[in-house]
């Protein structure tokens, strides 16, 4: 059955930067899928997500697959395009010249060129393994489940239930402080 995974979010406060993310995205872009083997491949695999450094926080970033995707305007040969209206921004690796016009254009740096210098890599929301549907690999690797993936209704159902229990919580502390202050 395959599962929707129209994007991926972070939170920020439970990323470890750990890199497990790093580490299993590159495997399931491996030949082998298995990381005993996949680190004796030539080229080495390549992850698309990169976490990074960003004060007291890690970010791990990847492509957003916007809706108004600049990489897929500038293509020249039609190698970054999408297969379904609401899917993943894709790479063909068949038709890409690796010119980088995707690379310049991207607002948020996260296409690469790949580690052979051919063509360009990025995140395709582990398309494939949507298609079995499994979620993607880093999603599925994170310890602390800082990523989290799933239709776009999902993931702003999940957001506004977290901010919901933010402002219950937020609520309750006041309260607190509130009848403390009252009864000193």
């Amino acid at each position: 059955m395959e599962k929707k995974n129209n994007g991926i979010i972070v939170n920020i406060d439970k990323c470890l930067a750990c890199k497990s993310c790093e580490i299993a995205c590159a495997v399931a872009h491996s030949e082998t899928k298995v990381l005993q083997e996949a680190i004796q491949e030539v080229p080495k695999p390549q992850s698309r997500v990169s976490v990074q450094a960003a004060g007291e926080f890690a970010v791990p970033l990847q492509c957003r697959h916007c809706e108004d995707a600049p990489c897929i305007t500038v293509c020249p040969t039609g190698a970054t395009h999408r297969e379904e209206a609401n899917g993943p921004v894709l790479i063909d690796k068949d038709k890409c010249i690796g010119c980088k016009y995707c690379l310049v254009a991207c607002p948020f740096g996260v296409i690469e060129l790949s580690h052979d210098g051919k063509v360009m890599v990025k995140c395709d929301l582990c398309f494939e393994r949507a298609k079995a549907g499994q979620p993607p690999a880093c999603v599925e690797a994170c310890p602390t489940k800082a990523l989290q993936s799933g239709s776009e209704k999902d993931l702003a159902t999940g957001k506004r239930q977290h901010a919901a229990q933010n402002l219950v919580s937020l609520n309750q502390r006041n309260k607190q402080k509130k009848e403390i202050k009252e009864s000193t």
